[in-house]
């Protein structure tokens, strides 16, 4: 009886040790990932498109673009699509989204980004942080999940929004009333644009 009270005793002291190590390791990856942007962003003395680069470079290793991808379409879309479209809706799709994130850093150059702690949430991690300029306070939550190759971001809420679900709202709006081609063709045209809180925060300012 001790022997199995003390082997159960060792599983949560172990389980809780993986759970510690899982939110250290997402809060050492987001933070260095975060501040490395915030340093490039704030540089004045290199070209809008070294900026970019810059950019890509530091976030490529954590964002999971091609999931991100596929959670658009959810389970509604997504499986009926053939490995040909799947890969032209992903490209496009990736595309769109690095440059919309590239945009809104002309917006964000002087905020100071407040770190909150790490939540494990199942077997995810959420990291939450906040961004703050003069008055306004903007609320961010990177949901992170761990693959094969490391923890990768797989959604940014903003104020509570998601930008995944965004997506996949207005997507799913074009997909009922057309196809895939219609969607890929909107995307490449740019007349579908993620509206989520992050914008309608920055034009109120």
């Amino acid at each position: 009886m001790k022997f199995l009270a003390g082997a159960l005793l060792s599983l949560l002291i172990t389980g809780t040790s993986f759970a510690d190590n899982d939110i250290q390791c997402v809060e050492n990856l987001m933070k260095a990932r975060l501040d490395a942007v915030a340093s490039v962003v704030q540089k004045n003395d290199i070209s809008r498109q070294e900026r970019d680069s810059r950019v890509l470079e530091i976030i490529k290793p954590v964002f999971d673009f091609s999931k991100m991808a596929k959670l658009t379409l959810g389970r509604k879309h997504w499986p009926g699509l053939s490995k040909e479209k799947k890969e032209e809706f992903s490209k496009v799709f990736i595309k769109n989204l690095k440059a919309s994130y590239l945009d809104k850093l002309n917006l964000y150059t002087d905020e100071q980004i407040i770190y909150k702690p790490p939540v494990k949430v199942k077997k995810k991690v959420h990291f939450p942080i906040e961004l703050i300029s003069k008055d306004n306070l903007i609320a961010m939550l990177y949901k992170l999940y761990k693959s094969k190759s490391g923890w990768k971001v797989y959604d940014v809420e903003v104020q509570g929004v998601s930008i995944v679900l965004t997506y996949r709202s207005q997507f799913d709006q074009v997909m009922s009333n057309g196809n895939i081609d219609d969607l890929i063709l909107k995307l490449k045209e740019m007349k579908i644009e993620n509206t989520t809180a992050l914008n309608s925060t920055k034009n109120n300012e």
